[in-house]
C-alpha cells in the first residue's frame, strides 16, 4: 500500500452566516495550516486572538451539537465543518471566526464543501497517521441506542436512525472516501422533532433555527423548505454527524462503525472510548521507548556491528535489554513501507511468520556473538522447532523478540524465542545454529 500524505488546504477562504444556536451573524475564514496541526480554531474577536484544538478531551457539551471549550474560549457546533473537513480528505486547517459559532447554512455541511473546494488542496511532506482498531469498542445510551466500532481496513459507517416516532426510520451504509463524501453524504440537512423545539428554545438553544437550515418532523409528516434531498436523508445526516465528531481522535481511524440511535452524546462517548483503546495499545509500546541506549542495550548501529545483515535483511533494529549472558530481548518496527508486504496479501498485509522465526534467530545469534570468543565469527540458522504462530503481525505494529539460550557446546546453539506485540504472543520457537 501507498504511503499517503497529510493535506491541508492550497489558500484561505471565507464565508460569513448566522449560527444555529446563538443565532450570531460569523464571519468564518478557514486558511493553511502546518502538517500534524490537526484542526485549530481561532476566536479572533477575543483579546489576544486565542485559539483551541479540536479535541475530545476539550468537548463539554452535547445536546444537539457538539461544543468544545478551554478556559473562556468556547466553539459551539463543530462538527458540520469537521465533517466536510475529513470527508473531503484535508488533514490540516486553521478555522478564525469573529463569533463562536460557525455558520449553519441549510443545515448540512454543503457549505463548508463548497468554501474547502474554493481553497484547493494541498500535499504535506509527512506520512498521514492512522490508528487501526484492532479489539471492538461498545458504548451504550439510553433507549437501546448503542455504537460499536470494530477493526477494519478503512473508514466505514453502517448507521440506523430508529426513533420514538415509530417514524422515518432509515438505514444506510456508507465507506467514506474524498470522492463521494461531498455527493453522498455533505448534502443531508439536520432534523428535529416538532415537539422538541419549544423545550430547545427554552433552553435558549436553536436561535438561528428555521425551515431554510432544518427539516422539522411532525408524525409522519415533514415540514421543510424543499424537498427530501435524499429518501434517507435523516440517517446520512446522522453519518455527517459521525464523521465530524470522529474526527475529535486526532488521527485517521480505520474501523466499521455500527450504530443504532445515535447523538453527538453517544458519538463523543464512542470517540472517548477509542481514544482509550490507542492509549491502552500506546501503553504497551511506550516502556520501550525510554529505554535508554548504552550499558544493557544496542541502538541499530551497534546491532549491525555484531550481525552482518543489511536492509532488508536485518529484522531486529535494537537491542531493548539483555539478562546476564544467555538472555536478550529486542524489538523490530513493523511499517508499511516494508519490501515484503507488496507481495504477501498486499490487501491484507501480514508479515510473514519466516521473518518472525528469523528475528529470533538475530537476537540469539547476537547473544552468541557478544562472546569474546566469538567475536568476528558468524551466526548460521541451522533448524527451527516447535514453531507455533498465534496471531497475525501487521503494520504499525512493533514486534518485541525475546530469545533465551538454552545450550551451548562448542560452535553449537540452542535458544528458545518469542515474539510479542502488546503483550500477546504471536509466535514462538525453538532455534539451532552453528558459529564458524
Amino acid at each position: 500500500m501507498p504511503v499517503i500524505n497529510q493535506t491541508t488546504i492550497e489558500r484561505e477562504a471565507s464565508l460569513m452566516g448566522t449560527s444555529l444556536h446563538t443565532g450570531r451573524k460569523v464571519k468564518l475564514t478557514i486558511k493553511p495550516a502546518e502538517a500534524d496541526t490537526g484542526y485549530v480554531f481561532k476566536r479572533v474577536d477575543l483579546p489576544d486572538a486565542p485559539t483551541i484544538s479540536a479535541g475530545v478531551e476539550l468537548v463539554r457539551q452535547v445536546e444537539r451539537a457538539t461544543t468544545i471549550s478551554e478556559g473562556a474560549v468556547k466553539i459551539h457546533t463543530i462538527e458540520h465543518l469537521l465533517s466536510a473537513l475529513r470527508g473531503l480528505g484535508i488533514d490540516n486547517a486553521l478555522i478564525e471566526m469573529d463569533s463562536n459559532e460557525p455558520p449553519i447554512g441549510d443545515g448540512s455541511a454543503d457549505l463548508f464543501v463548497q468554501l474547502i473546494e474554493k481553497t484547493g488542496r494541498k500535499e504535506l511532506p509527512v506520512p498521514r497517521v492512522y490508528f487501526e482498531l484492532r479489539e471492538p469498542v461498545y458504548v451504550y445510551g439510553k433507549d437501546d441506542s448503542y455504537m460499536v466500532a470494530l477493526p477494519h481496513d478503512s473508514f466505514k459507517v453502517t448507521c440506523t436512525n430508529a426513533n420514538h416516532t415509530g417514524f422515518h426510520t432509515q438505514y444506510f451504509s456508507y465507506s467514506l472516501s474524498a470522492e463521494t463524501y461531498a455527493k453522498e453524504i455533505s448534502k443531508a440537512r439536520t432534523f428535529v422533532f416538532y415537539e422538541e423545539v419549544q423545550p430547545l428554545l427554552e433552553k435558549g438553544l436553536i436561535k438561528g433555527g428555521s425551515l431554510e437550515n432544518a427539516v422539522v418532523i411532525k408524525g409522519e409528516s415533514l415540514l421543510s423548505k424543499e424537498a427530501m434531498r435524499y429518501p434517507d436523508e435523516f440517517v446520512r445526516h446522522k453519518i455527517l454527524d459521525i464523521i465530524g465528531d470522529l474526527s475529535l481522535f486526532p488521527m485517521h481511524l480505520k474501523a466499521h462503525i455500527i450504530a443504532a440511535k445515535p447523538s453527538h452524546g453517544l458519538n463523543v462517548e464512542l470517540t472517548k472510548a477509542i481514544a482509550r483503546e490507542y492509549k491502552r495499545y500506546i501503553s504497551q509500546l511506550m516502556p520501550i521507548e525510554h529505554i535508554p541506549v548504552g550499558e544493557g542495550a544496542l541502538d541499530t548501529q551497534e546491532v549491525m556491528r555484531i550481525l552482518p545483515h543489511r536492509y532488508p535483511f536485518l529484522m531486529v533494529d535494537r537491542i531493548l535489554k539483555f539478562e546476564g549472558e544467555t538472555r536478550a530481548t529486542g524489538c523490530k518496527n513493523i511499517t508499511i513501507n516494508e519490501p515484503y508486504f507488496q507481495g504477501h496479501f498486499p490487501g491484507h498485509p501480514v508479515m510473514p511468520g519466516v521473518l518472525q522465526i528469523e528475528a529470533m534467530a538475530q537476537v540469539a545469534s547476537i547473544l552468541m556473538l557478544r562472546r569474546a570468543e566469538n567475536v568476528g565469527r558468524i551466526g548460521f540458522f541451522m533448524s527451527a522447532d516447535k514453531v507455533k504462530f498465534r496471531k497475525p503481525v501487521m503494520p504499525g505494529d512493533t514486534l518485541i523478540i525475546q530469545a533465551e539460550l538454552t545450550k551451548q557446546r562448542g560452535k553449537i546453539g540452542k535458544a528458545a524465542g518469542q515474539c510479542t506485540v502488546n503483550g500477546e504472543v504471536v509466535s514462538e520457537c525453538e532455534l539451532s545454529f552453528v558459529v564458524q
